[in-house]
């Protein structure tokens, strides 16, 4: 049973790097020839300064067709024939290696890949060779993987730095159009108490113009009463004549 799941494993892997290679063939756009792969150095593109527009979008991997010739377009035929069995892989960001054994005649294959794009490989037969190699290609990995780490994580923190401006620009616009209303209901309670402390002295005025009206009215009336009460005591009382009359 254990024996059956490793094959039936070891055979999805397979299959997924034939799908990687797959991809990669079918995106090819030109048929440039690769030197041989053991001779190559390893490509330092993504280790070069970005421009502002890179830092934004992804570098991408030129498509190349290896040369029918060459170690690549060999391992990729192999891959896609199933003809060898996935080891190892190791993935860091876009670029990744793997070590491939193929088993009839105990080669061992190792790769570097970027983007489904196979870029460099070296076979042997000797193992220990084979994973020291690819300790060094994965360690390669993480290396040209960090200029992508940081790009995302740089990103990332614009992207919430922006984030962070944009929610503080609100902020501050709303608090500065709170401070603008209550310096305007300010002005206008001063205005209002001040048209209402205009309308008290003024009806204080009228007040007082009134209460002095009233008072005359009032002197106007006690002299009017008082001449009425002189002439109806006068009418009542008896004429001279009348007085020695009697007497």
């Amino acid at each position: 049973m254990s024996a059956t799941y490793g094959k039936l494993a070891a055979g999805r892997m397979v299959a997924g790097l034939a799908l990687v290679v797959a991809a990669g063939h079918a995106g090819a756009q030109s048929s440039q020839a690769v030197r041989p792969v053991v001779a190559s150095t390893p490509v330092q593109a993504g280790l070069q300064a970005e421009s502002p527009q890179a830092a934004i979008n992804p570098p991408q991997a030129v498509p190349l067709e290896p040369a029918g010739n060459t170690l690549l377009a060999e391992l990729r035929q192999l891959v896609e024939q199933r003809a060898v069995r996935e080891l190892r892989t190791t993935y860091n960001g876009q670029y990744g290696a793997s070590l491939l054994f193929k088993a009839d005649d105990l080669t061992y294959y190792v790769a570097l890949f970027q983007q489904r794009q196979f870029w460099r490989a070296i076979k042997t037969m000797d193992y220990a060779q084979a994973e020291k190699l690819y300790r060094g290609f994965a360690e390669q990995t993480e290396s040209l993987a960090r200029v992508d780490i940081d790009r995302i994580r740089l990103d990332a923190e614009r992207t919430f730095t922006e984030s962070r401006i944009a929610t503080q620009s609100e902020e501050l616009a709303s608090l500065r159009n709170n401070l603008a209303y209550q310096r305007e209901r300010e002005r206008q309670v001063v205005v209002a108490q001040e048209q209402a402390r205009e309308q008290a002295r003024t009806l204080a005025a009228q007040e007082q113009a009134a209460r002095e009206r009233l008072q005359a009215l009032q002197r106007s009336i006690d002299a009017l009463e008082k001449q009425q009460s002189s002439i109806l005591e006068a009418s009542i009382a008896p004429l001279p004549e009348q007085r020695t009359r009697r007497n």
